[in-house]
């Protein structure tokens, strides 16, 4: 009968849930939570590396990531930024051929090790073009088509009736001047690198590749155009009329070199007058780069699209007020630009996720534009997802147009991409 009945002592050691007290949401802010839920998750799923960097230093993490890389048609990219930085690199007469081979060892070690190569793989486009542009000074003239020096100013003339560009430079003082010179000469070189250091912060991982490669080929694009299609700016039919032209001509930094008179230094006189490209008008690649930049900024920040706006043709005005370009030059770059975008968005670019403000909140992520809003999901209902690791090298995950959820068909984790710049999960377990 005793043991029958507990006895004071284990009641006592009996423990009893408090409900009581306070819930953890009710002290916690939403947000504070969430952030919280996102990293207790993470930790839980292969999903950790979402929104992390590669610290790794060991090139044989690279083999791996080659190993276990699926070679598709995109990764023929490759092949054509090799092919053209060689020959770049070969028309080059100054630097001399050890600057050349110290620069392009640099640049594959850093594609060799992991923690660099997140970094620089994405940014590839862009050294090729920057290559690329610096190596059309060194082109001989006779590889050159003629110069087209009517044809922009017949088309300006066709199209809108007159020559904005001269319009718009008729009327010059210091004031606007120097709101021509801000987006023109000073924020145009240093947007690039401020706005993919805000998408890195508050947008989908991945964003920040897909921004970089975008940027690199369109301007890969616009000089190849321009060197196979020199056509003169509008400074030299104020200087020359429509006299023919030659490779000979020196450039001119137009309404630039009132800056430089306002200022008392030759900051863009140099610099213009040297320019391997001095017929590139067309396309306007200071257009296609505030174009394109705009439309990515719009994409991540869409409550702000008309701030982005507002900055394009500001710099638009701006390159027309300098006399360094027609407005047909501008509308040139710009759907170089756009059709550069819509690509990428449709195939390689990171969705947005409602009520996701960081990087950091991201659990999973979904490349490419979203079926359900192009109205065609019944149409892809039940296909595979595709490979996009190609444009979503440099992040530490992909996950595919095609898929809802962080698993395939095969129970196969798809939450690691298998990038050259990440880890895949069968890397992992090697």
């Amino acid at each position: 009968m005793k043991n029958s009945f507990t006895s004071r002592t284990d009641f006592q050691k009996t423990y009893i849930p408090i409900s009581w007290l306070p819930s953890i949401p009710a002290i916690i802010p939403h947000r504070i939570r969430r952030k919280l839920r996102s990293r207790i998750r993470s930790r839980q799923s292969p999903a950790t590396s979402l929104s992390s960097l590669d610290t790794s230093v060991s090139p044989a993490d690279t083999l791996r990531s080659l190993r276990a890389h699926r070679w598709s048609f995109y990764d023929g990219q490759y092949l054509i930024l090799i092919v053209l930085g060689i020959f770049s690199l070969s028309i080059i007469a100054s630097p001399g051929p050890i600057f050349k081979t110290a620069v392009a060892t640099l640049l594959l070690t850093s594609l060799i090790i992991p923690a660099t190569r997140q970094f620089f793989l994405p940014f590839l486009p862009i050294i090729t073009w920057l290559v690329w542009f610096y190596a059309c000074g060194f082109i001989p003239s006779y590889w050159r088509p003629p110069i087209w020096v009517r044809v922009l100013p017949a088309l300006e003339n066709i199209l809108y009736g007159a020559n904005i560009s001269n319009i718009l430079s008729a009327h010059q003082n210091t004031f606007l001047d120097i709101m021509a010179w801000l987006p023109y000469g000073i924020i145009h070189f240093g947007a690039p690198a401020v706005f993919s250091l805000i998408m890195f912060i508050f947008a989908s991982p991945g964003t920040v590749p897909v921004f970089a490669r975008s940027y690199g080929y369109m301007n890969l694009i616009g000089v190849s155009i321009q060197l196979l299609f020199p056509c003169s700016p509008p400074w030299y039919e104020n200087m020359y009329g429509l006299a023919p032209a030659n490779y000979t001509i020196k450039g001119s930094p137009a309404g630039l070199a009132r800056i430089d008179k306002l200022l008392g230094i030759a900051l863009y006189t140099p610099g213009f007058t040297g320019s391997p490209m001095v017929f590139g008008a067309f396309p306007s690649l200071h257009a296609g780069s505030a174009v394109i930049e705009a439309l990515f900024l719009s994409y991540v920040f869409p409550r702000l699209r008309p701030l982005f706006v507002v900055y394009a043709l500001w710099l638009w005005w701006a390159t027309m007020y300098l006399s360094h370009h027609y407005a047909v030059d501008l509308v040139g770059g710009s759907i170089i630009a756009v059709a550069v975008f819509y690509v990428a968005k449709a195939k390689f670019l990171p969705r947005r996720q409602p009520n996701k403000m960081f990087r950091w909140d991201y659990d999973y992520k979904e490349v490419g534009e979203d079926p359900v809003e192009r109205g065609y999901a019944l149409a892809d209902f039940g296909n595979g997802p595709h490979d996009a690791d190609d444009w979503t090298i440099g992040s530490s995950s992909s996950i595919s147009s095609g898929s809802i959820s962080p698993v395939d068909a095969d129970n196969n984790s798809i939450w690691e991409g298998e990038t050259l710049a990440s880890h895949s999960d069968t890397e992992a377990k090697r």
